[in-house]
């Protein structure tokens, strides 16, 4: 939420002359007391933590009570409010306005407002509380909400709680001082009107649940509960506030154990530093032989928090990590890859000979941080060839490999207009167009082409720290999408990689495994298998699609997971489609690879037929099971 959503202004004089006092504005916040306090909660930054913004909530709602008689800023439209009561029209204000101020980040050039601060009271000392948790559309409201501003999250909750029109809603919001109330309601109109989940346990700071803190460092701060640690603590914490700084090991948790080995592992002196030519007389090409690289490779301070980050990250950390790989701390010493300024964040690459985590922290010092790991265990030459150092507006940029000698951009939707090369600046690319986070129609898919020598490779990425390999041909045989031939055979079916985003992804190939005349004469279609193996070896996702001549994209046939169909351990593969003529005919379609010696289609159609290709007569809608002899008498079943 930016500083600009919420104007730093008093509230205006009621335009209806009201005047509310004290005891009014009580009785109505007593009465209404859980409703405020829900509103409260609704408008308050997810960032402060559940357990937070409950007794904040509280304490919000307490503080609303004027302190003399005051003109009651009650607009027009709402002079009726709550059952026709202005002192609960104050009140309301006053609640939305500090729940919103509580949201404006802290800086140096301003004096922080009491809203922004902890709350004093209600305070609890031992427990944390925080709502009963709701059902699955609950949790997934909450977190559609915590993409909104405080001022689009308050249109949402005036919205559901209060039952405001649009016009009531701005009004509102213009007296608590939001700059652009007609920007925040189109922003709220981007999540779905949900509002009987609002009524939920979920959203309920008044229905609470209770655990205890951290036991056993309540009890070791007990014991160190001396005067000077006191007031040592307390600078400490202030230094860690947003907008002051990092403190010295950043945005990670306070440490629980040490010992010599996780100390060593945490110490910035002790990284592993390739030489830049390692790489060259090494008998391994990998990700161990990488130099370290960026402008921020002496930056002690920085390698402290991500190291410490890494080993024990705090509440604010965002930490992703790819099926398959623990996100625990190193046990040794890791290698630095990079260090350096990416775009709007300070980014640190290291590598601990199994995973890849790649640690982020904004630039201008505000509070957060990213934690990304990827399991990299196995990597060769060709796997090795690029990371991800960073994501902004729809681009990415890579840190390539030092053997990478050239960058380029390829749309693998339209092999015949080449690549455009990329800027490599001490193996760091410039931003080209990722397909990794976009939504909306597939109309191109756009590659990373890296260049080692006279090989050349493609490289996608799939929303992960590491891209994945793209190859072509028999399993067993594949080879690299460079040539004319492989890229074509890639074309229809490159948005289909859409399929295997954020599932840990090694390398996925296309195999044109048979190609089948068209009962209509229409020309041949063209079947293909993708199989995309992963990092953790399980979780393998096969693929069989079907593509007609002009057609733009291939269609899926069959799918499997697990199956070692289409593999280096099993090539073969059967699949069959549904397919309509341009007479309106439906015909079962369906093929295996060239081993295959007969194919049979039971069920819904039925036809049996020599070779690999089987075409009989279907109706629309029907189902079949299919079954494939092989050449050598073994069967083969169809996937999916």
């Amino acid at each position: 939420m930016q500083s600009q959503d919420v104007a730093q202004r008093p509230a205006p004089p009621s335009p209806t002359g009201l005047v509310v006092d004290v005891e009014q504005a009580e009785a109505a916040l007593v009465e209404h007391y859980p409703r405020l306090v829900r509103l409260a909660y609704l408008v308050l930054p997810p960032r402060l933590g559940r357990s937070r913004r409950v007794l904040t909530a509280h304490a919000l709602t307490q503080r609303a009570l004027p302190r003399n008689r005051t003109p009651a800023p009650v607009i027009p439209a709402q002079s009726t409010g709550r059952d026709g009561d202005p002192g609960y029209a104050l009140v309301r204000l006053q609640v939305l306005r500090t729940a919103l101020e509580a949201g404006l980040p802290l800086t140096a050039k301003a004096w922080p407002k009491r809203s922004q601060l902890p709350p004093l009271l209600p305070h609890v000392w031992g427990l944390k509380l925080f709502p009963r948790s709701g059902g699955a559309d609950e949790l997934a409201l909450d977190q559609r909400l915590s993409t909104l501003s405080g001022p689009a999250r308050a249109v949402y909750a005036l919205r559901g709680l209060e039952r405001l029109t649009d016009d009531g809603v701005c009004k509102v919001l213009a007296e608590v001082g939001v700059a652009d109330p007609e920007g925040a309601v189109l922003e709220a109109d981007g999540i779905p009107a949900q509002y009987g989940l609002l009524d939920s346990p979920e959203f309920d700071p008044c229905s609470l649940q209770a655990r205890p803190t951290d036991l056993m460092r309540r009890r070791q701060h007990l014991k160190a509960a001396l005067a000077a640690g006191a007031a040592l603590l307390v600078c400490g914490a202030l230094l860690g506030l947003p907008g002051e700084g990092w403190g010295p090991e950043g945005a990670a948790a306070p440490p629980y154990a040490r010992n010599p080995a996780a100390q060593a592992a945490l110490d910035p002196s002790k990284l592993t530093r390739m030489p830049p030519a390692a790489w060259r007389s090494s008998a391994r090409t990998d990700f161990s032989v990488w130099p370290a690289r960026g402008d921020l490779t002496g930056d002690e301070a920085l390698l402290r928090r991500a190291l410490a980050v890494w080993a024990r990250p705090g509440e604010t950390v965002q930490v992703s990590v790819t099926p398959g790989t623990l996100s625990g701390g190193p046990a040794g010493p890791p290698q630095l890859l990079y260090a350096g300024t990416v775009d709007a964040a300070r980014v640190v690459i290291l590598y601990d000979g199994l995973r890849i985590a790649r640690y982020a922290e904004p630039k201008d010092g505000t509070q957060g941080a990213a934690l990304d790991f990827a399991r990299v265990d196995g990597a060769g030459r060709a796997e090795a060839g690029a990371v991800v150092l960073g994501r902004s507006d729809g681009n990415v940029r890579y840190l390539t490999a030092p053997w990478v000698k050239k960058a380029a951009e390829r749309d693998l939707m339209k092999p015949r207009s080449g690549a455009m090369d990329l800027t490599l600046t001490d193996g760091v690319t410039t931003p080209l167009a990722g397909p990794a986070l976009r939504s909306g129609p597939c109309t191109s898919w756009n590659v990373l082409q890296v260049t080692d020598g006279a090989r050349t490779r493609l490289l996608t990425d799939l929303g992960e720290l590491v891209p994945a390999r793209l190859t072509t041909g028999r399993p067993g045989s594949s080879r690299e999408v460079s040539g004319a031939a492989a890229l074509r055979t890639w074309q229809p079916f490159a948005c289909s990689l859409g399929t295997v985003r954020s599932a840990g992804v090694r390398s996925v190939n296309a195999w044109a495994f048979n190609e089948q005349p068209l009962p209509d004469a229409s020309g041949s279609a063209a079947w293909v298998c993708t199989r995309a193996e992963t990092w953790r070896g399980g979780g393998a996702r096969v693929l069989a699609q079907f593509h007609t001549p002009g057609g733009a994209y291939g269609a899926a046939a069959a799918k499997a997971e697990n199956v070692p169909a289409c593999g280096e351990r099993d090539p073969h593969v059967l699949a069959g489609v549904l397919w309509k003529s341009k007479a309106g005919d439906w015909y079962l379609l369906a093929a295996g690879g060239r081993e295959t010696a007969s194919i049979r289609a039971t069920g819904g159609v039925n036809g049996v037929q020599q070779g690999s290709l089987l075409t009989v007569p279907a109706e629309q809608g029907a189902q079949a099971q299919l079954k494939g002899t092989l050449k050598d008498g073994r069967s083969l079943r169809g996937l999916g």
